[in-house]
Order: C-alpha cells, then structure tokens, then sequence
C-alpha cells in the first residue's frame, strides 16, 4: 500500500511537472543553481581553451595570431550563448562589451554585438501580472487598446503601444518580472568569477565592468528616475528644436512601469530609411554631434546609451525638418566639475594637436605614461593621425585595420588602463564608441564640422568655468571677450571650409586664379 502510493506520488509529482514547465510557469532559468552552474562552466571552459591553446606556440608568430583569433572567436560566442541562456542582466552586460569597438577584439564586439536583437520577450501573462501589481488595474480598465507584439524588447524591459480611454496614444515601458529579483544575484556571480579569471591571467582583469553594473543597474531598474532623466534632459537641451524627448505621464508610471508619449520614426543608423524621406544624413550626423558635444562638455549630464534602437530620426511633415527622438533615458554619467574641465581641454588639445597638454590632461585624467593609447582610444585614430591632427584627414579603412588590430595586440594595456581612469570615463568610452558606429554606418565619420562643434563647447564650458572661479569684473569681462574672439574665429574657418566646398567658392578660387595668371 505505501509503496502505490509512493509509486503514485512520484507520478503526480512528474505529470505536474511537464504540465507547468510546458505552460511556461516554470522555468529553469528561475532556479539560481541552474544559472550560476552554466556562468561557471562557461567561463571555466573558455579559461580552459585559452590556457592550453595558445601554450606551445611562439609568442607573436603568424600561427600564434591566427590561433589566438580562433580562441577569441570561439570564447565570444560561448559567451552569448550564455547571455542568451541567462537572459536580463546577462544580456545587458553584454550589450554593453559589444558596443566597446576598439577596447575589446573584434572577434568580440562583432558576436555580441547581435544581443541587441535577441534579448527576451515577456508573455502577455507576465506583462498583465506586472501592470496589475503596480497599477491596481487589469489592461482592458487602463487602454482602450494595447498591442500584444512589444515595439521592442530589451535586456531588462518591452515597450507596447497603446491607447488610453481618453484617446492619447502612449508607449508603455513594462519591466520584466524576474529580473530585479536575480539582478544582484547575476553582479554577486559575475563578480566572483571575474576575480577566478584575474587570478588566473592577471594581465586580463575587467572588475570596472562589474563595478559599473553594481553602480548602474540599480538606477536603471528604478523607471521613475528614468522618468526624471528625460525630464531634465528635455528642459537641458530646450534650445535644440530639432530634439524631441517623449513627455512622461506620471499618473499612470511607477518604478517598474513607464508611460510615455508615443514617438515613433527610423533608426538613426538607418541611412535608407533618411533617403526614402528625404531627410539629410549629414544633418543628422551633425545634430547628434552637437546633442552629446553639448550634453558632455557643457551640462555634465551625459544620455550613455545611444545605440540606433534609443535614437530615432522623423521629418516633420508641418515644417520639414528632421527631428532625432532621445529614448531610453535610464542611462546617464553625470560629470564632476574637475572631470569635466580637464576633459574639455584634453580635446582642445587634441584638435589643436598640441601634444604636451595632450600628455599633461590624459595623466590628469588617469592614463599616466599610457596617454598615447589613451588618446588614440578616445579617437579612434592612429597615434599617427592624433600627432597629426585628427581634423587634418578623414580616417581611412587601412587606419580603421589597424586600430582594431592594435585593440587585440594591446589588450592588457588597455584593461589596465580602463581599471586607472574614473569611473565617470567608462561610460562616456561606450558613449564615443556607439555614436562612431552611427557615424561609420551613416559614411560621415570624424568630419571637420564635428570638431568643431566639439571646439565651441569646449571654448563655453572652460569660459563659463573661469568665469564662475573669477570674482574680478575685469578678468569676467577679458573672459568673455576671449571667447566671443575663439567663437569668431572658429565661425570664420567654418566659413572658409563652407566656401572651398561648394559652387561658389570653387568659381571665386578660379577667378582669383585666373586674375592672378593675368597679372603675371
């Protein structure tokens, strides 16, 4: 009799089992065991393949090279493998490793960079379970309609486009459920393992990584500040009519819900799409270099997540101009005062290509004696081009080889680096490096004009700082008639550059040459 009804009970337990993990109500990913076991065994196998992979090849050989790109290869896609196995906070730390072109092999950023499309989709009983905890309501009492098919999906949230019962059209950013429980548990992992690894190879170190996501993750869960960011952003940048930032309607937002205006329009990196619509891709490129130029050198409140699903483009059809849409607003870096300044001046200095202020702000900033793979990682050029004067010649796909190339040669350099400059850097090199890939995408890479908007807030933000530090009202006043002169003068040479590429200027320089031949 016991034993039928142990047999029994076995049974039961077993159908409802298959019953629940069929209908999705358990899922193995819910189980911490499950998840630490295979971050374990993955990072175990890849610190496997690197030790004995490359153990009996001479050092900096053509086998040697090739070898290493094949264990990089094979340990970046073991690596999203996990991302996508474990989903949330795995996905979104490796977002952020592929957005990092020039800092990690391209063996890297080029598999993760495909996890931008395969994050996780929440079920339309999760998404319901949610609203109703945070809300008090079920979604037929809050919409009149509500799209089930999410606009997008991310590694922690969906957004679904909606109705309200007056009639306005929202976009409704809902959390997925599971993921604020496991966020710190994954960081507590991730960071465990991270020190195995350091001890390992020693040379090969990556705990800012971690140390951002403990700092970050925490803020971007939290919608409302989300919310709060995109306010203060919008009332920031108000002078820029070409910006839009969706308005926040706060009645019906919490810390896991937002709802915001409905703002829809093409990828920022989609340069199809701005010709079908006859909008200007060079204005583009260059409105979104004044955007973060501003943002990062004036105001010190710096949006860190521009990768093309979070900037959209749309020409209006009133006035015809073509308006870039900021979303996603749960990312900011905000920059001290003394960062900031010497970050302003490390750029004048690598305009001007004055090399001594180059080296004094990057020691400033952390870099110590590794300034010169600093600057180019800042850049995105060659040491060359940097001496040289990165506004003199357009980067080139052979320089574009060799910066990736020299990105794998210098990897320990540059993890020791990354580990040496403030905090306050990290973010602001993922910034650089996602709007080079828009740039790169949309062929207007590191144009003369984009350095020169970088130039004019650099010549405000240092003016307005002296000014502030200043209590004399004659130095004030030498102050800004020093910078009215730099901003004249930076007008003129755009100017200049305006007339020597267009019509105008072409027929002007061949009249003037044409006299001169006269003469002589």
């Amino acid at each position: 009799m016991a034993l039928r009804a142990l047999k029994f009970a076995s049974l039961t337990a077993a159908a409802s089992g298959i019953y629940l993990y069929g209908n999705k109500f358990l899922d193995p990913n819910d189980f911490g065991v499950v998840r630490v076991g295979r971050a374990i065994a993955t990072t175990a196998v890849i610190s496997y393949d690197y030790l004995t992979s490359l153990r009996s090849v001479p050092y900096g050989s053509e086998e040697y090279e090739f070898l290493k790109s094949q264990v990089h290869l094979r340990s970046a896609e073991r690596l999203r493998e996990l991302c996508c196995s474990n989903r949330g906070t795995y996905i979104k730390v490796g977002q952020h490793l592929g957005a990092l072109d020039y800092l990690l092999p391209e063996e890297y950023t080029r598999t993760l960079k495909v996890l931008h499309s395969q994050a996780p989709q929440s079920t339309r009983q999760e998404i319901e379970q949610v609203i109703r905890e945070d809300l008090g309501k079920e979604i037929k009492e809050l919409f009149v309609s509500f799209e089930d098919t999410p606009l997008g999906a991310a590694s922690l949230a969906q957004v679904h486009k909606a109705v309200l019962q007056d009639g306005r059209t929202v976009a409704v950013k809902i959390q997925h459920p599971k993921v604020q429980a496991q966020s710190s548990k994954d960081i507590l992992v991730m960071e465990v393992l991270l020190l195995v690894v350091k001890q390992i190879f020693p040379d090969f170190e990556f705990m800012w990584l971690v140390e951002e996501a403990k700092k970050n993750l925490p803020l971007e869960l939290d919608f409302l500040n989300e919310g709060r960011n995109a306010e203060k952003v919008a009332h920031m940048l108000k002078n820029f009519d070409f910006l839009k930032v969706p308005r926040i309607y706060w009645d019906l937002s919490t810390r896991r819900v937002l709802l915001m205006e409905f703002m829809e329009g093409g990828q920022v990196n989609d340069r199809a799409y701005m010709e079908r619509n006859g909008i200007n891709v060079n204005e583009i490129s260059r409105n979104l270099g004044k955007l973060y130029s501003e943002m990062i050198f004036v105001n010190g409140f710096v949006h860190c997540d521009p990768h093309p699903g979070n900037v959209l483009v749309k020409k209006c059809p009133a006035s015809g101009k073509a308006h870039i849409i900021l979303l996603d607003h749960g990312l900011y870096q905000v920059l001290s005062e003394s960062f900031r300044m010497d970050y302003c001046r490390l750029w004048q200095a690598l305009i001007k290509a004055d090399m001594r202020s180059v080296q004094k702000y990057s020691r400033q900033l952390g870099a110590g004696d590794l300034y010169p793979l600093f600057a180019c990682m800042l850049t995105a050029r060659s040491w060359e081009s940097v001496n040289r004067g990165i506004d003199q010649s357009p980067i080139s796909a052979s320089e574009d080889m060799e910066i990736r190339s020299n990105a794998a040669a210098y990897l320990p350099q540059i993890t020791q680096l990354l580990n040496n400059v403030p905090r306050q850097m990290l973010l602001l090199l993922k910034t650089n490096d996602l709007l080079r890939g828009i740039e790169s995408a949309l062929h207007t890479r590191a144009s003369a004009s984009s350095f020169l908007n970088m130039s004019r807030c650099c010549i405000r933000a240092v003016s307005t700082y002296q000014r502030s530090k200043s209590h004399s009202l004659y130095r004030r006043a030498q102050i800004s008639l020093t910078e009215t002169l730099s901003l004249w003068q930076i007008n003129l040479y755009e100017l200049f550059l305006w007339l020597k590429g267009s019509q105008l200027g072409n027929w002007v320089i061949a009249l003037l040459r044409r006299m001169h031949h006269l003469t002589y």
